[in-house]
């Protein structure tokens, strides 16, 4: 069973994903930030590939992009660093990345390469929904990979019903239409959307991102769905701290979810 299925039958509530950019802030720290992810008790990672143009992605992402880009970070290389990643991580992990460097790479390779290393899935941002049913399913599902779908404030219900229907794992809900980033916390219409989606009864879970930065935007995230996304400041704490363990502890104290 696909382990981003397995995650989501035992556990409903208070899941947090922790996304990072490969490459950054060294090279080599794929294996290391993983297992230290997996130590602090992260339940899903999300592993970016860095890319050159990240249009969704605010100044933090897009610095540790750059940064990994000179560190000569490439998905081939990404593939290489995740060959015996199933050896020490047992978390479900997911590739994140635009569409550019995954064709580049040709999907079915992709496809196969995640399989191989034992990736769960894959968030596409840039990949249309209309793209993605009749071009990518097929070979996704083959590979039993999941495809995860983002959903934003300014996604018609019937839009997000059908890539309920037509998607397996969750579904991303994004917090707003901005570029990732921290924030402070998050406004009534926020909440009031969060709220909306999840009395929708959606046959997926659904996880929220963009923005998730402190204890205040990690629970209003879970009192509205399975859990929470955090990216940017993860990605911030890499390059501030000594090591991914302590900036892991970081996170999970600012989170509330410390001990």
């Amino acid at each position: 069973m696909n382990r981003i299925t397995q995650l989501f039958e035992t556990r409903r509530t208070g899941i947090l994903s922790v996304f990072f950019t490969a490459g950054y802030p060294e090279a080599d720290h794929t294996q290391t930030v993983l297992e230290a992810l997996q130590r602090g008790g992260v339940d899903l990672a999300e592993i970016g590939i860095p890319f050159s143009d990240p249009m969704a992605d605010g100044p933090v992402i897009q610095r540790a992009s750059t940064q990994a880009l000179r560190n000569g970070m490439s998905l081939r290389r990404l593939f290489g660093q995740l060959k015996d990643i199933r050896r020490t991580v047992r978390m479900p992990l997911l590739l994140m990345g635009y569409l550019n460097p995954v064709m580049q790479y040709g999907f079915e390779a992709f496809c196969r390469s995640c399989a191989a290393v034992g990736v769960d899935g894959m968030i596409i941002p840039d990949l249309p929904f209309a793209d993605y049913m009749t071009d990518y399913r097929e070979t996704a599902i083959r590979h039993d990979l999941k495809v995860i779908m983002l959903v934003t404030p300014e996604t018609s219900d019937e839009r997000i019903r059908l890539i309920d229907e037509h998607t397996d794992g969750f579904i991303y809900l994004v917090s707003s239409a901005a570029t990732t980033g921290a924030q402070h916390s998050f406004d009534d219409a926020r909440q009031a959307y969060f709220r909306r989606i999840d009395r929708m009864n959606l046959r997926n879970p659904r996880l929220i991102g963009f923005g998730i930065s402190n204890r205040a935007t990690f629970d209003a995230a879970i009192a509205s769905a399975s859990g929470a996304i955090v990216g940017s400041r993860f990605v911030q704490l890499l390059g501030e701290t000594a090591s991914p363990d302590e900036a892991v502890q970081t996170l999970l104290k600012t989170l509330g979810r410390e001990g």
